[in-house]
């Protein structure tokens, strides 16, 4: 089993800055994929951003020039970098992960989430 948990999330005024980060464990030879997704009230999950294994990373347009991904293959880990913040950024964000491990003594490619946290951006 690969795990993935985030930390980072907190209140924050609009025009704030926060910084989520999401760390993946277990027996994990390589990570295809790390993203970060949200989910308001009322809302379906979205993607806010992502990252590739080939260096590509992608951004959702609500976000694009506010929000930066970044990745850290050697620990395995993910950071956003959350700037600009708006009242609509508020949501719960998740850590997401395609990961290739060894599962039962054979070699396996699963996606895998985080419990996710909370951001809430207010006055």
């Amino acid at each position: 089993q690969v795990q993935l948990v985030e930390s980072g999330g907190d209140l924050v005024q609009p025009g704030g800055s926060l910084t989520l980060s999401c760390a993946a464990s277990g027996s994990i030879f390589s990570i295809s994929s790390m993203a970060w997704y949200r989910q308001a009230p009322g809302k379906q999950r979205e993607l806010v951003a992502i990252a590739f294994n080939i260096g590509l990373t992608k951004y959702g347009d609500s976000v694009k020039g506010r929000f930066t991904i970044s990745r850290d293959d050697a620990k395995n880990t993910v950071t956003l970098q959350m700037n600009s913040l708006k009242p609509e950024d508020t949501a719960v964000y998740f850590c997401n992960a395609w990961v290739n491990s060894r599962i039962r003594g054979e070699d396996s490619v699963n996606q895998y989430w985080g419990q996710g946290t909370q951001v809430t951006v207010s006055s």
